[in-house]
């Protein structure tokens, strides 16, 4: 369903008033297919933007601040446009808006006074990456239609969560929100951003599961992971000294390198270094058709992140293994940071509906939790919307 970008410019003028005509930006949420906890190790990831979004109406308000308003949570805030040089994170939702006007600050681009109303359907927690969501199409309302190159957009993007949310992430959730295709997934290199469309065979629906749980263990265990990772590589170069992370590892190298480090730490290099090559050989597989080996890709990926890199969690790992046992399924894992969130699955398109209703009776017998499902179509990249 398209989303009623009239009825938000309306709402605006309702609650705001003021004479200037809002304009309209939005950004999409992503869903990864292969690649995961990945990216800030500079490897390779293949995610795909969907029709989800974020959207922001913004007018200028002709006082000194940024008003901001949330839809989704009710909730405004406000942070003065002279004191961006100055201002500290709040820990709220606002942070991830008031980080990018920081970010645009120190590139010497500060944002005028402006008012802005946030309507997002990319759902929070998803691990459907509501944040970069949020954060792409903050910047495209705040620059309110000044020229900034699109790398440089989800560069700076990234850097506010990095720096004034405190999260961080790799540049792979702000990199599709700004370069989705329509069509097509983006094969993205985290090391030098070169970026290719991957067009997927036909034959699979791309299904995303969301399992209604987020565990707290989240944010803090993604940082942890984070730090293996540069343990890790501290670890292989003493005997590898021209690694500059756990992109340059190659698997053969693995055997050797076990006892060079703690067994949690070998592992975490273990399921990057077999991640990257799976996201290459899911490629090779999409160019074949071979679907039933996408769908093994699927689940070994899943596997390394349950046992390598321990980002699942329960509920996630029931949802993949019930849907791995089901007709016309080639494959499932969790996608996101873990610890919750969604599932990812490829499904024959006329076994979609004996899939959903399967997976939702035995996510239910078994949580009491009703699973919410969305088909995930590639869709296009951040913009302004003419409405």
């Amino acid at each position: 369903m398209a989303f009623p970008a009239q009825s938000l410019l309306t709402r605006f003028r309702e609650r705001f008033g003021g004479e200037a005509r809002p304009r309209l930006f939005r950004a999409p949420g992503r869903v990864n297919l292969i690649g995961e906890h990945t990216d800030y190790s500079d490897g390779f990831v293949l995610p795909i933007a969907l029709e989800s979004a974020c959207w922001i109406a913004a007018a200028p308000n002709g006082g000194g601040t940024l008003r901001i308003v949330s839809e989704n949570n009710g909730e405004s805030a406000e942070a003065a446009v002279a004191d961006l040089g100055s201002v500290r994170p709040a820990g709220a939702w606002h942070d991830y808006v008031v980080g990018v006007a920081v970010e645009l600050h120190k590139i010497g681009l500060p944002p005028q006074p402006l008012d802005l109303l946030i309507h997002s359907t990319v759902p929070v927690g998803a691990g459907l990456s509501s944040s970069a969501a949020l954060e792409v199409s903050a910047a495209l309302a705040l620059l309110h239609g000044r020229d900034l190159d699109k790398v440089e957009l989800a560069r700076l993007a990234r850097r506010a969560e990095n720096n004034f949310v405190g999260m961080p992430c790799g540049i792979m959730d702000q990199f599709i929100a700004v370069f989705g295709e329509e069509n097509a997934a983006l094969l993205i290199d985290c090391r030098s951003l070169d970026h290719t469309a991957a067009p997927l065979p036909e034959g699979a629906s791309i299904i995303a599961v969301n399992s209604m749980v987020k565990h707290e263990l989240g944010a803090s265990a993604y940082r942890v992971r984070v730090q293996e990772c540069k343990d890790a590589v501290e670890a292989i170069q003493r005997r590898h000294p021209e690694v500059r992370s756990l992109r340059d590892v190659e698997s053969r190298w693995l055997p050797e390198l076990e006892s060079t480090m703690p067994e949690n730490v070998y592992r975490r290099a273990r399921h990057v270094t077999t991640e990257d090559e799976r996201v290459q050989d899911f490629i090779a597989r999409a160019g074949r058709g071979d679907l039933a080996g996408m769908g093994r890709l699927f689940v070994g990926s899943h596997r390394s992140l349950q046992h390598d890199y321990e980002v699942s969690c329960e509920e996630l790992d029931f949802l993949v293994d019930t849907a791995v046992a089901l007709p016309g399924v080639f494959g499932a894992r969790m996608t996101g940071g873990g610890f919750g969130g969604c599932t990812v699955n490829l499904v024959a398109p006329d076994a979609v509906a004996g899939f959903e209703s399967a997976v939702r009776t035995a996510y239910q017998g078994r949580f009491g939790i009703e699973p919410k499902f969305f088909e995930c179509r590639p869709s296009a990249g951040a913009g302004e919307v003419k409405a």
